[in-house]
C-alpha cells in the first residue's frame, strides 16, 4: 500500500456460529498478511461465540444488537423493525467510528444490520461503504440474499448457492488449517493425545456442542473399533459424556475429549473423520486431505447435505444419512476403510482437490480490490 494512503480500515461481520466466525477471521487474518498496517475490526454480538474467538485472534471486537430473523409469524416478527433500527444504529457508530473502508459480511445475524448500515441513504447514512458478501453454506441465507443485492463483489463456496453475481472462491480457512503437514505433524499429534504412534486413528466430531446420533453410534461400536486396532479421538460436546467400554491391554485407545481446541492436531492425528457436514468442517477437513464419512444435521432446509456433495462426488467422502448412521454401519463400513490404506490415500488426494485452500488469500485480495486499495 502506497504510504501517502491513510490505513485501511475493514470490518468483518460474522458472528453467532463458528461457521461464521472462522471464515471472517480467516479473512482477517489474510488482510494482515497482506499488510500489517491494516485495520481489522469484528462485529458481533453477546451471544455468539465471537465474544471468545476475536479476542483469542487478536482483534477489536464491537458488540451489537443481535438481529433474529423468526421463521415464524410469533410476537417477535411485531418487535423487529425496532430490533433491526437499533441495531443498524449502533453499528452506523461502529462504521463511523473505525472510519470503515469496506465491509465484509458473511451471514447470520451480524451481517444484516452492517449490510443496511452501509448502505448510502439507508436509516439515514451520509456515506456508501462498499459491501463483500460471503456465503460459505450451499444455499444462502436471508442476510446474504438481502446484502447481496448492493453488494459490490459477491462471493461463494459452491455454485449454485442462490446468489446472482456470485463467485465462487471457496470458504476462508485459517492458515494453520490450510498450511497443514498432516504428515510432518502425525507423531506429536498423536502425543499430544495420548494415541499410539502406529494404526489407524478415526476422529469423531459433532461440531463444537458435539452430536448425540455420532457419540452413540461410534461409542456404540467402541470394542470393536479397538478390537480392529482402530484408536478413536472423539470430541463428544461439552455438555455429553461417552459410555465406553473398559479399554484392556491393547494398543488401540480411545481417547474422549469434551472439545478440540487444537483442531490441527486433531487433523494431523486422523487418518479418516466422522462427523457433521457444516460449510467450515467440510472446508478444513478437505483442505488437509482427510477422507470423511460426513453425517448432515436431520434439521432445517438439508444445506449440510449440499455442503458435503462437492467432496463427495470427487471421491474424498461419503454422505451417510443421520438415522443410517449405527454402530453397525461404523463395524461394516468405517472400520473397513480404516483397515484398508489404499483405499484411504485415494481418498485423501480426493478429498484434498476438492478444496480450496487459497480462500482466505482469495478473499483478501477482493476486498483490498474494493475499498481502492
Amino acid at each position: 500500500m502506497s504510504s501517502d494512503l491513510p490505513t485501511l480500515s475493514v470490518i468483518v461481520a460474522g458472528g453467532g456460529t463458528a461457521g461464521h466466525v472462522e471464515p471472517a477471521l480467516a479473512v482477517a487474518d489474510a488482510l494482515r498478511r497482506l499488510d500489517p498496517s491494516i485495520r481489522v475490526t469484528a462485529l458481533g454480538t453477546r451471544r455468539g461465540l465471537e465474544t471468545e474467538l476475536v479476542p483469542e485472534r487478536g482483534y477489536p471486537l464491537e458488540l451489537i444488537p443481535p438481529v433474529p430473523l423468526p421463521r415464524k409469524p410469533t410476537a417477535d416478527l411485531l418487535r423487529l423493525p425496532g430490533r433491526v433500527r437499533a441495531s443498524v444504529a449502533r453499528t452506523r457508530a461502529v462504521i463511523d467510528e473505525v472510519g470503515a473502508d469496506v465491509i465484509i459480511g458473511f451471514g447470520g445475524y451480524v451481517a444484516l444490520p452492517a449490510y443496511l448500515a452501509a448502505g448510502s441513504g439507508v436509516f439515514g447514512r451520509r456515506r456508501k461503504v462498499p459491501v463483500v458478501v460471503h456465503e460459505a453454506n450451499a444455499k444462502a441465507g436471508i442476510a446474504n440474499k438481502i446484502g447481496a443485492r448492493r453488494a459490490a463483489r459477491v462471493l461463494a463456496a459452491v455454485p449454485d448457492s442462490g446468489l446472482a453475481r456470485a463467485e465462487v472462491v471457496g470458504i476462508p480457512v485459517r492458515e494453520s488449517i490450510t498450511s497443514l503437514d498432516r504428515a510432518a505433524l502425525r507423531g506429536a499429534a498423536r502425543a499430544h493425545f495420548g494415541l499410539p504412534a502406529e494404526g489407524p486413528v478415526l476422529l469423531v466430531t459433532g461440531g463444537s456442542q458435539g452430536a448425540r446420533s455420532i457419540n452413540e453410534a461410534v461409542s456404540g461400536a467402541a470394542t470393536q473399533l479397538l478390537a480392529a486396532g482402530i484408536s478413536v479421538l472423539h470430541a463428544h460436546g461439552p455438555k455429553n459424556s461417552l459410555d465406553l467400554p473398559s479399554q484392556g491391554e491393547g494398543a488401540a485407545r480411545y481417547a474422549a475429549v469434551p472439545y478440540l481446541s487444537r483442531m490441527d492436531l486433531a487433523l494431523a492425528a486422523a487418518d479418516a473423520a466422522v462427523c457433521r457436514s457444516g460449510a467450515m468442517t467440510v472446508a478444513e477437513i478437505s483442505a488437509v486431505g482427510l477422507p470423511a464419512f460426513y453425517v448432515p444435521l436431520p434439521h432445517g432446509n438439508g444445506e449440510q447435505e449440499f455442503n458435503a456433495r462437492p467432496v463427495v462426488r470427487q471421491g474424498g467422502g461419503r454422505i451417510v444419512p443421520d438415522p443410517e448412521l449405527t454402530p453397525k454401519y461404523v463395524i461394516d463400513e468405517v472400520i473397513p476403510l480404516l483397515m484398508d490404506s489404499v483405499r484411504l490415500t485415494e481418498m485423501s488426494r480426493a478429498a484434498a482437490g476438492a478444496g480450496h485452500r487459497d480462500a482466505a488469500d482469495t478473499v483478501a485480495r477482493i476486498v483490498r480490490e474494493v475499498a481502492g486499495r
